[in-house]
């Protein structure tokens, strides 16, 4: 099994989390978003996207985080990633694409990259670009955790969910944009839950091998 990301990409990140749940051992392939590597011949014939992450497994490619974590999760099903119920798995999907759908979607590189080549956006511009997004969504995802009695310890329960697999990236994006946190404590508990975990630990992205030292 190849997974082919980038070490600074929250949906790589998603990714590099599910498979440190399942306990599921991978080639490491370094797709430099910096430096324009996933828009190459190469990597468009293994992606036509021209995004990360890529997961091979057996000749197969699966493309996009979300898709990934669930194939992880029907090829791989201990521990699972959503719950048994159909109300659960609703909850726990509908966390993870608020952050995917409506934070993610509008804050990520290629976003930036076009404002500052479009409309000549500084980067302390497109860093309050992403900042504004993230804490729209973080204000409506705190209300949603803080209000529900089926979040525990994790978002959805005592044990990490998918929703802390795509929340807990975001936030590490939030604090890089130096977003007040004060107002989601909630989020902020869930992190430190994760962040404590072996698995969110071995998936950080100042431990992947294409990071800067």
């Amino acid at each position: 099994m190849k997974l082919y990301n980038y070490w600074r990409s929250s949906a790589s990140y998603r990714a590099r989390i599910a498979l440190a749940l399942k306990g599921v051992p991978y080639e490491y392939v370094s797709v430099n978003l910096a430096t324009g590597e996933s828009a190459s011949p190469a990597y468009l014939a293994v992606n036509p996207q021209g995004v990360v992450p890529t997961l091979e497994d057996g000749g197969k490619l699966i493309t996009q985080s979300i898709a990934i974590c669930e194939y992880l999760d029907e090829t791989h099903p201990r521990p699972p990633l959503l719950p048994r119920d159909p109300a659960g798995r609703a909850r726990v999907r509908a966390i993870a694409l608020a952050v995917a759908c409506e934070i993610h979607a509008v804050g990520n590189l290629r976003v930036s990259g076009y404002l500052a080549k479009t409309y000549g956006a500084s980067e302390a511009q497109r860093m309050e670009w992403m900042a504004h997004w993230v804490n729209v969504g973080f204000g409506a995802i705190e209300k949603l955790l803080a209000n529900s009695p089926e979040t525990g310890r994790f978002c959805h329960g005592d044990a990490p969910t998918l929703a802390d697999v795509v929340l807990l990236p975001q936030v590490y994006n939030a604090h890089r944009v130096k977003l007040e946190m004060a107002e989601f404590p909630t989020i902020l508990r869930i992190e430190q839950a994760c962040v404590a975990h072996p698995a969110f630990i071995a998936a950080r992205p100042e431990a992947q091998p294409d990071a800067p030292r």
